[in-house]
């Protein structure tokens, strides 16, 4: 019989005090902002994560895939059809589960973005074929 490989265990040790014991929950938080002040990242206000914001990121990122700009010059992102349909698909199936239990916002924002991405998908689609 072969011998099995026996693999590596990573412990993360952070937020812990010397004998392995679990830091207070101030001394955590301290070390996490003092982490990331050394990082040279300022702090940034992060709001929760809500339903609008995930259809605009995943919007926003099929817009890149189809060659769109995001508003940043000199960014370029590869152009991928089959990646921004596989995002157009994510939507449309998040559009059918959610019926009926979505705010008026949230699916006015989902039927605009999924019309947008859809109408600019056919344009790109049909360039590239010529």
């Amino acid at each position: 019989m072969a011998e099995e490989e026996k693999g590596f265990v990573i412990r993360d040790r952070r937020g812990r005090g010397a004998e392995g014991q679990e830091a207070p929950a101030s001394e955590q938080a301290a070390t996490a902002q003092s982490q990331e002040t050394q990082a040279g990242q300022e702090a940034e206000p992060r709001l929760p994560p809500s339903f609008l914001s995930f259809v605009y990121s995943l919007g926003t990122s099929a817009l890149m895939l189809l060659g769109e700009s995001p508003g940043q010059e000199g960014v370029s992102v590869p152009q991928s059809l089959s990646h921004a349909q596989e995002i157009i698909d994510v939507l449309t199936i998040l559009e059918t589960k959610t019926k009926g239990n979505l705010t008026q916002e949230e699916e006015t924002l989902l039927q605009e973005m999924l019309y947008t991405l859809r109408i600019k998908y056919v344009d790109k689609a049909s360039s590239s074929k010529s």
